[in-house]
């Protein structure tokens, strides 16, 4: 199997074509790898404590002008925790519809919140699925999805401009597939979905997940702007805000990213924009007690408006590896430059394996 890596082992990003492994349709586009993400100085600062129990694994929020929504990881039915902005509950929004692994929430611009039931940590799921759910507890609407090309564990939910939902997939190894709906969303389904993009995320050294420098090249939630033009994406450690010009999101993917440090989080997994333009943040409890919701004020402001992207046809599926290989250094004895590569991939996969089997995610 070919393995690529991202050439930074700092703050970094890369948007790229698929694996030679696992090459994608022909029509997934090769997008021009992005430079290096800049930095926003802005700190989070706490907003309130999530004390509810039901929350002790809080994987995905989202956010109006009133209230905050949030979902935990797993459960036996539907549950949407509505918060006032100092963290106490409003009301629980319910369904009774057993879900496998609620991992991710979004709110969409009619009002209905989308619950991404999208984990498949033993990826042996035949179907993912979003549960759509309208704010007065009204019944949901179940739409299954399928994946071309075999079962992914995945964390977070986009969606954009028109909502469309994007998928994207938590690989512990290589870069983070972009799944969206091949066609109109069917009732229940399954629809099949389509690899539009793959996005790789450097290590940073942002202190805070449960697995060190290694998690924070995971993507472990989602987010988007009311109006669709600026999307998130979150690891353990960091956030990444991305200019959408056009309502394409996929362009926007492989624009530079602003990077916002989210550190001290012991499992963070949950992103959300306010309508002001502040980030949300939030994390999983994991054996370290109740967690803030935390939030960076004005961070959609420090995304620079979007400007169109190029977006090349994707040469026989093997660009995006060549230019996130790893260099091989110059002369000396020993181990190859990419045997040495490859022993510390398996090396460092073997302890996510691991440490995933100790955590919950």
């Amino acid at each position: 199997m070919l393995v690529c890596l991202s050439a930074a082992t700092g703050p970094g990003f890369a948007l790229a074509a698929s694996a030679a492994a696992q090459p994608p349709p022909a029509s997934t586009p090769a997008l021009t790898p992005a430079a290096t993400s800049a930095t926003a100085p802005d700190t989070p600062l706490p907003q309130c404590v999530v004390q509810d129990d039901r929350l002790a694994e809080l994987s995905g929020l989202a956010a109006d002008a009133e209230f905050r929504y949030a979902v935990a990881d797993g459960g036996r039915r539907l549950q949407v925790v509505v918060l006032r902005p100092d963290c106490t509950v409003q009301r629980v929004i319910t369904a009774a519809v057993d879900p496998f692994d609620v991992e991710d929430l979004a709110l969409g611009r009619d009002g209905r919140l989308w619950l991404a039931d999208i984990g498949d940590n033993d990826r042996r799921r035949e179907t993912v699925a979003l549960h759509v759910l309208p704010l007065d507890g009204g019944p949901p609407r179940l739409h299954r999805l399928a994946y071309p090309d075999g079962p992914h564990d995945a964390e977070a939910l986009l969606l954009d401009g028109d909502g469309v939902p994007y998928v994207v997939t938590k690989e512990t190894l290589g870069s983070a597939g972009v799944y969206r709906p091949a066609g109109p969303l069917a009732t229940p389904g399954p629809t099949p979905l389509e690899l539009v993009a793959r996005v790789r995320l450097g290590r940073t050294d942002t202190p805070g997940g449960p697995l060190g420098p290694l998690g924070s090249t995971l993507v472990t939630g989602g987010a988007g702007t009311a109006d669709g033009r600026v999307v998130a994406l979150r690891t353990y450690t960091d956030a990444y805000l991305f200019g959408v010009a056009d309502g394409d999101l996929v362009a926007a993917l492989g624009r530079e990213p602003v990077r916002l440090p989210l550190p001290a989080e012991p499992q963070g997994e949950a992103i959300a924009f306010t309508p002001d333009g502040a980030l949300l943040s939030a994390s999983e409890r994991a054996d370290s007690g109740p967690q803030p919701i935390r939030a960076v004020p004005g961070a959609v402001a420090l995304v620079r408006p979007a400007a169109p992207a190029s977006v090349d046809p994707e040469p026989n599926g093997s660009a995006g590896a060549q230019a996130a290989a790893e260099p091989e250094p110059a002369g000396g004895g020993g181990l190859a430059g990419w045997q040495a590569v490859l022993i510390a991939v398996v090396a460092g996969a073997a302890v996510i394996v691991v440490a995933s089997r100790l955590i919950r995610r």
